[in-house]
């Protein structure tokens, strides 16, 4: 399905920045390790409070985001990350680099990904036709698929190589080809508008000179989370795909320690155990339209939304040999494979039911909140296998994955998804 050359190159961009970031996977707690020397809870730090921080650096970056044009938004969120991430080749090469500069680095480049997703999906609402979003979106789920397929593997024979250092070089790299590619497209939407309700007249006081009344910043703020929670579809989303989420990641480091501590897996062989699995992404992102065109989409997103929760519970009884790494790779490809079709449904059905003026704020929020309670989760199951070990804290997560479906929009709403004039317009 032909979507246009704009959107072919918007596509374009997407996948050569998820390469980079694929091919450098870990580049930044792999320096701090072979070049820093730092511990673990160095290493601790620069994964969960940078991106912590950074998730609180963007949150008011969502209504400055709101009311610009989405593209220049993007170009800058990109040269930003290119820059950061350039910083630490540069601080390497002069013998300057620092763990503290790592960890301004992380928070830099955690909050510019989340305002560079807000701009982007209100963007991509702006690009594409309503009736193309699903075949956009499930476009972006296989490319992120293929990437993680391929760009750890790669990545790691780089590091072999040339060390950390080259892939956080390459990412940087990808981030400016992103950049040059969305400039490449040349689409220039409409200033987005202001829209404000008109301020009530006070019994005695005339009416404000100017019109509407500035906004509250608390508010500004605060309205993604506002819609969010007052829509009857995407708040039970919200509070599935927050927490189905967290609950999948948080216990990875665990298992890591599991599979290759406890269970004496190689490293390779842990490698191949999730790069293969990712294949699955790739498959049910296909399957996602002609899936929604035979059944229907809502239920298609709601089967799979399911049934993805079914799987990680199994992680805590893998053995040791052979039949451990056959289990976990059958585990990780189901849960991968209903994940691939679920993402492309259910970010169609997100960006739907928001409005244009409420897009950007709407997507930081809910990226803010996921961002968070995974860094909070993570401590959490942390302290949690350190007094009942990894396999019970593993076990716990997937013990409580199997009740998230329940939170899912099983209650269909009479209200019409939310749309405005400057969501439908197209320029395919």
């Amino acid at each position: 399905m032909a979507l246009g050359r704009r959107f072919g190159l918007l596509w374009a961009a997407y996948g050569v920045s998820a390469f980079g970031s694929s091919l450098a996977f870990n580049a930044l707690p792999l320096l701090a390790i072979r070049e820093l020397h730092a511990g673990p809870t160095q290493v601790a730090a620069l994964a969960s409070v940078g991106a912590a921080v950074g998730a609180a650096l963007a949150v008011p970056l969502g209504p400055w985001t709101e009311f610009r044009r989405k593209r220049p938004v993007m170009i800058a969120m990109d040269l930003v990350r290119c820059l950061a991430l350039l910083s630490v080749p540069a601080a390497y090469a002069l013998g300057l680099l620092g763990f503290a500069q790592l960890l301004v680095v992380s928070v830099v480049v955690a909050a510019a990904g989340i305002t560079f997703g807000a701009a982007s999906g209100a963007y991509l609402k702006w690009l594409v036709e309503p009736d193309d979003l699903l075949a956009a979106n499930s476009r972006f789920e296989g490319t992120t698929w293929t990437s993680v397929l391929m760009g750890p593997p790669l990545g790691g024979v780089l590091v072999g190589v040339l060390g950390p250092v080259a892939t956080v070089t390459a990412d940087a790299v990808s981030y400016l080809l992103s950049a040059l590619g969305i400039r490449a497209i040349g689409a220039r939407e409409p200033l987005p508008v202001r829209k404000s309700a008109p301020a009530p007249v006070r019994e005695g006081r005339p009416a404000p000179v100017g019109g509407a009344p500035r906004r509250s910043r608390t508010r500004e703020l605060t309205e993604g989370w506002r819609y969010i929670l007052g829509d009857a579809v995407l708040r039970p989303l919200f509070f599935h795909t927050v927490l189905v989420n967290a609950l999948i990641l948080a216990p990875e480091p665990l298992l890591a320690v599991l599979l290759l501590d406890r269970l004496g897996f190689a490293p390779w062989q842990y490698g191949l155990a999730f790069a293969l699995p990712c294949a699955g992404g790739l498959l049910g992102s296909r399957l996602a339209r002609p899936l929604a065109a035979r059944f229907g989409a809502r239920r298609v997103m709601l089967t799979c939304g399911t049934l993805r929760t079914l799987w990680p519970v199994g992680l805590a009884f893998v053995g040791p040999g052979a039949p451990g790494l056959v289990l976990v790779m059958v585990l990780e490809f189901g849960l991968i494979a209903c994940t691939g079709v679920f993402n492309p449904l259910f970010a169609t059905q997100r960006l739907e039911r928001t409005p244009q003026d409420r897009t950007a704020r709407t997507l930081s929020a809910w990226t803010v909140s996921g961002r968070t309670a995974i860094a909070a989760f993570t401590a959490l199951w942390g302290l949690l296998a350190a007094t009942a070990g990894p396999r019970a804290a593993i076990a716990a997560a997937g013990a409580l994955l199997l009740a998230t479906p329940l939170l899912l929009p099983w209650r269909d709403a009479d209200a019409a998804p939310a749309r405005d004039g400057a969501a439908q317009a197209s320029v395919s």
